[in-house]
């Protein structure tokens, strides 16, 4: 088929011109008319070859597309473009993450509405139009980017199809007892009102107070300092979060640790404090006047004393064991509020599970971080932040703030909103990571990583993880298909239930769940006179994507037939430990046992030319749009191919500028080869192998080389190994070495002589290798190369429809091999010299010299084994070897063998045909401006 107004090109316009902003359009539209994507699965199929499936993991749609997508995307699409073309049938499906916390508080911050006077009903819908429309943005962007796949079809967490399977992954879950509902500190956003997973927090530095705190001692036993009275005696604790002091309820030690009293003298007070913390602190407190007293205690000593809270007396505060105890900083003396921290919870659970302790947790703080009735002290109705200061305050005024300072250190926030988080006790759902731990790790072993140190990020998170919290405060979502009954409270979560609400999803989608009650979302008859409430919560969105493998590649939907699970490869940024790699992992294990993929591979960040984050507020963000705009997604796709990816790798302006350059040569060195090819027909002007002068098969030496150097960097996602040997291949071997040689005999020999033609079929092969190599990671210019290529029978409508070029050991000699290696050590010692001579204004161009080189040895063997070949090696008009490095001129140029080399600029008459000085130039009459080789060849034509 003839593409030129597809792509927008006049049919008589020499190809390979460049323009790539205006033309690489073209070709998409190209490989949308002939919906290359299917065609290249139905051909895989139809040879019934094997299926590599590369699992996506989805974008967040809500907003442009940056470095980072392009990044990742453009990976995605060489993997799947180079498995295709080494025989597989490839299957990916682009998809998308909608729901949850970032569209919600994107519409709600561009609409201006209050989330309270809208029904979740609504809130939902403008929820569903933001996320089409930054889906479709998105899509567009990556499509231009040269990505294949099944545009058409993708999928979308908002899908029915994909929530039913979402809440079949839960109800199974739910039915093997993994799902729970209880009370636990979790991370809190009181910005958006919801509770956070750990891969929903971001850590940035942050300034807060640091206290130290004096908890009067209340009931110690015989621990006291000898003789000292009760009143002076303190357990002194240091705290980043002074609003959470009037939760505190205990005070932990680590029970193997060393304990003191140290009696501050000056103020004829005790403390009690680590023995090797206390100096530090003691410093921080400004205290120097001090001494050590009594015995050493065990922290487990102290275990169940008490002492009363600084700010409530009527409060008994017990010291607790808890190994969380560390020596990092503070006074060894750690404030436990259960209802503000994930230790301090889990250590009180202990104690009450023991039946030791019996007291209610305390968690004073609303959904949007404010100081409850329970407070007191005038704190009411204060955000924790504004509360810290009057915190303080009344520290001091009670006499209980032994010292602070500020500190700078790194703090939670929510990756969405970016503010400051809490921790919070409140009732949320659960799934018990306990329960299918030791399975998860196992299938973490059985992953394959890229590079392998992923293994033991992924399985040190499984190992060390707490009970995943899955359940939100907001209405975008997936809801929780839980029931409570009025009469008990109790929930209820069934076979049953579940499956009732999945079909409704299924059919209607997941709005179904606020449409109709819950008597109308149960199965029939399953109330029997009893009312029934829904759970209002939503499932964490890494809980939606998570589950993406069912419904995608377990039991997928027609248009993704194909599909394998698990599949071979899931890719993502390296934070994907903790987000998607992770929550996929712990679904699929929950229901099936293993994972849902077979390997993982991952890339670092983008960061900018000196390694800084990229920011709007810093002005240092690349975007791939303006790349693309500027000069084509082909030289972005090139410098994503030249990082090495597993790292953060760096982008600037000026980078770009340079990968522009060398996506130059590249392209002029297929320009270069297809120029040389106009008269050239693979079928019946080809030459055989043995036929070939040795200059071609070295060269074609060097092609297999590089073609195997390729193949298994590309087999270990190794990409920027392939980049610098094609780049080496084409600015070395072929344009400084093999093309510069060839262009006397592709210019001036007879266009049919065994020579000329030799050389075509070394460059045509050259060219129909390249072409298919580089069709992965350029692929626009890869397919006009293909375009401009001679036509073949059985040549396919696209290079992307091609198949990786298949090895040739029969062009491997290794006699050959090493002949030239010695050849080109000379070669590069002589076109120093050269460069000298011409550096000096001895000669112009190099063909205006004559060269003498004096060798002896192997050297001189070497050389001589070339004979007329010498002088076109070298280019230059005349080559003299002589065998007594002694003849040689003082100036010569020695190279470290000890071969001499001379440049003479030549005094004889220049060929004006091949611009060589040879003594043959004006020996035929008839062309008497021309040399004899010249003169020969003008008289065959």
């Amino acid at each position: 088929m003839d593409y030129s107004k597809t792509l927008h090109l006049p049919e008589t316009e020499f190809p390979m011109r460049g323009n790539l902003p205006q033309k690489e359009p073209g070709f998409v539209e190209m490989w949308q008319h002939m919906n290359l994507h299917q065609k290249r699965l139905d051909k895989r199929r139809k040879e019934g070859a094997p299926s590599f499936v590369l699992h996506d993991g989805p974008p967040y749609a809500n907003g442009k597309i940056h470095i980072g997508h392009a990044l990742n995307k453009t990976l995605k699409d060489i993997i799947v473009r180079y498995k295709y073309m080494t025989g597989y049938a490839p299957h990916y499906v682009p998809g998308w993450d909608t729901h949850g916390l970032p569209i919600e508080y994107a519409v709600l911050k561009e609409s201006g509405e209050d989330r309270a006077k809208m029904t979740p009903l609504e809130l939902r819908q403008k929820c569903l139009a933001y996320a089409k429309k930054w889906v479709e943005v998105q899509k567009k962007d990556f499509i231009r980017m040269g990505v294949l796949g099944t545009w058409e079809h993708p999928y979308v967490t908002f899908d029915p199809h994909l929530e039913a399977k979402q809440i079949e992954i839960f109800g199974e879950m739910a039915e093997k007892g993994y799902i729970y509902k209880g009370k636990k500190a979790v991370y809190w956003c009181p910005h958006c009102e919801t509770a956070l997973a750990e891969a929903e927090i971001e850590y940035k530095d942050r300034k807060s107070p640091s206290i130290y705190v004096k908890f009067p001692a209340l009931d110690i036993g015989d621990l006291a300092p000898q003789g000292v009275s009760k009143d002076k005696l303190f357990a002194v604790i240091w705290t980043t979060t002074p609003w959470t002091i009037p939760a505190n309820q205990h005070i932990s030690v680590n029970p193997k640790f060393i304990y003191v009293w140290v009696h501050n003298i000056d103020a004829d007070e005790y403390y009690l404090m680590n023995k090797e913390l206390a100096p530090k602190a003691l410093a921080d407190c400004k205290i120097e006047n001090y001494e050590f007293v009594g015995a050493d205690m065990l922290g487990q000593d102290w275990d169940m004393k008490t002492f009363t809270h600084p700010l409530y007396p009527e409060r008994v505060v017990h010291i607790l064991e808890g190994n969380h105890v560390t020596l990092d900083a503070g006074t060894g003396c750690v404030h436990t509020a259960p209802g503000h921290g994930i230790e301090d919870f889990e250590v009180h659970k202990k104690y009450e599970n023991e039946g030791r302790i019996h007291q209610d947790i305390i968690c004073p703080v609303d959904n949007k971080g404010r100081m409850m009735e329970e407070v007191g002290l005038g704190l009411v109705g204060k955000t924790v932040w504004e509360a810290e200061g009057p915190i303080i305050s009344l520290l001091a005024h009670a006499g209980r703030l032994l010292g602070k300072k500020s500190i700078h250190h790194s703090y939670p926030h929510c990756w969405r909103c970016k503010n400051p988080v809490i921790y919070r006790a409140t009732e949320q759902w659960f799934a018990s990571i306990n329960d299918f731990r030791q399975q998860a790790l196992k299938a973490v072993d059985e992953t394959t990583f890229y590079p392998s140190w992923g293994h033991d990020r992924l399985y040190n998170m499984i190992r060390d993880r707490q009970d995943w919290c899955i359940s939100r405060q907001r209405s975008w979502g997936v809801p929780i298909p839980a029931f409570f009954c009025e009469d008990t409270g109790e929930y209820v979560i069934t076979k049953e239930t579940t499956e009732s609400v999945r079909k409704i999803i299924e059919k209607e989608g997941s709005g179904a769940w606020w449409k109709y009650t819950a008597e109308e979302l149960l199965p029939e008859g399953f109330c029997k006179g009893r009312k029934f409430r829904k759970e209002m919560d939503i499932m964490d969105v890494w809980f939606d994507s998570g589950s993406s493998w069912n419904g995608v590649l377990n039991q997928p939907k027609p248009e993704w037939e194909g599909a394998n699970y698990p599949c071979d490869l899931y890719l993502e940024g390296s934070d994907q430990h903790r987000g998607w790699f992770h929550s996929s992992l712990l679904t699929s294990v929950a229901v099936n046992g293993h994972a849902p993929y077979k390997a993982v591979l991952t890339h670092g960040f983008t960061v900018d030319g000196e390694g800084r984050k990229m920011s709007k507020s810093v002005g240092n963000v690349v975007a791939p749009q303006d790349i693309i705009d500027k000069y084509g997604a082909d030289v972005m796709r090139l410098w994503i191919s030249s990082v090495e990816y597993q790292n953060d790798v760096r982008l600037s302006p000026q980078i770009i500028k340079s990968m522009s350059d060398v996506y130059r040569k590249i392209r002029n060195t297929f320009r270069y080869l297809l120029g040389n090819l106009n008269d050239f027909d693979p079928v019946n002007d080809v030459v055989s192998y043995a036929e070939m002068d040795e200059l071609d098969r070295w060269a074609l030496l060097r092609l297999e080389q590089i073609k195997e150097e390729v193949t298994h960097a590309c087999e270990q996602y190794q990409f920027h190994v392939m980049y610098h040997a094609v780049h080496n291949f084409c600015t070395v071997d072929l344009s400084a070495i093999y093309l510069d040689i060839l262009k006397d005999r592709l210019y001036t020999e007879n266009a049919n002589s065994l020579l000329r033609r030799s050389a075509q079929t070394a460059m045509y092969e050259i060219l129909n290798t390249l072409v298919r190599i580089m069709a992965p990671f350029i692929c626009f210019t890869a397919e006009e190369v293909w375009q401009a290529m001679p036509q073949v029978e059985g040549k396919e409508e696209s290079v992307h429809l091609a198949d990786w070029p298949t090895m040739k050991p029969e062009h491997v000699d290794s006699s050959l091999a090493a002949k030239w290696e010695k050849r080109l050590q000379f070669r590069t010692d002589v076109m120093k010299a050269l460069e000298n001579a011409r550096a000096t204004k001895l000669i112009g161009h190099p063909l205006d010299a004559d060269l003498t080189i004096y060798a002896e040895g192997d050297a001189y063997e070497t050389l001589a084994d070339m004979g007329d070949f010498l002088a076109d090696f070298f280019i230059v008009s005349t080559a003299t070897l002589v065998g007594d490095v002694s003849k040689a001129p003082d100036n010569a140029f020695i190279n470290e063998d000890g071969v001499r080399v001379v440049v003479t600029p030549s005094t004889r008459e220049k060929c004006e045909r091949c611009w060589k000085h040879v003594p043959s130039v004006g020996s035929d009459a008839e062309h008497p401006h021309v040399c004899a080789r010249c003169a020969r060849v003008l008289h065959e034509k």
